[in-house]
């Protein structure tokens, strides 16, 4: 049956892994959807919010992985909109930061489909948070970058070497595979001292963390045999973590 008139899509943010992490009206949504398209980066767990008759499609994205080209996934919203009714598009993280969430809002808008969003957290804040990073510290860091380490064309992005020219925090997603790259940016604007930390599968039981500096973080991160997914954290609140944290509290007890 057609139910063009009832077509629907909803772009559900699943968050950085943890499945605790998502948003109640995310789960709502799950539960409405007559059929989910989910990324590789959203927790399958998720899933279970879902009704049994709900069809569920894996359309896999991830760097160097894609089972399904955008242009796949955008005809494929608009196809189960059409045929089913309302569609959920299940994407790691937020949708809007460098998931591609927009074109796919725009691609389903041009057939007539409503568009809803449900924003999702972002591994850019929630990964460094958990280990005790902040983005910004009073009297470290008055701002933070989030930018993806690779262009279009596949180069290494030029707002790097603008972000890597500020006293802020710069968060890089997608990076690994560039790691190298991104240290000699940074190690030619005189950094090569600044905190780095890398964490892989944030939020996750199999979580990987490395620590280091700019001079020190790729040698360390071959070692430990970090890959995707991961988030590279570079400025002086990358060398804080949960055990600082705690020590800066029990200082404060003690003297209060």
């Amino acid at each position: 049956m057609n139910r063009q008139t009832q077509a629907k899509l909803t772009l559900v943010g699943a968050g950085p892994g943890d499945p605790d992490l998502v948003s109640v009206k995310g789960v709502k949504a799950i539960a409405d959807a007559d059929v989910i398209l989910y990324d590789d980066l959203a927790n399958k767990a998720l899933l279970t919010y879902a009704r049994s008759k709900t069809e569920k499609i894996y359309v896999g994205k991830r760097v160097g992985k894609h089972s399904h080209t955008q242009h796949a996934i955008n005809e494929l919203i608009v196809h189960f909109a059409r045929e089913k009714g309302h569609v959920v598009r299940l994407k790691g993280g937020d949708p809007f930061i460098f998931g591609r969430g927009f074109e796919e809002i725009q691609f389903a808008k041009s057939f007539g489909i409503e568009c809803s969003i449900v924003p999702g957290i972002s591994s850019a804040h929630a990964v460094p948070a958990l280990q005790g990073i902040p983005l910004t510290s009073r009297g470290i860091s008055q701002s933070y970058w989030v930018v993806t380490a690779t262009s279009k064309d596949g180069t290494i992005t030029k707002d790097l070497a603008l972000a890597a020219q500020s006293t802020a925090t710069v968060v890089i997603l997608m990076g690994t595979r560039k790691l190298q790259e991104i240290c000699d940016t940074f190690s030619g604007f005189g950094k090569d001292q600044t905190p780095v930390a890398i964490i892989q599968n944030g939020t996750m039981e199999n979580e990987k963390v490395v620590r280091g500096t700019v001079k020190t973080i790729s040698e360390k991160a071959r070692l430990a045999s970090i890959s995707s997914p991961a988030v590279i954290v570079v400025g002086e609140t990358a060398g804080l973590s949960n055990e600082a944290l705690l020590s800066e509290l029990e200082t404060n007890q003690l003297l209060n």
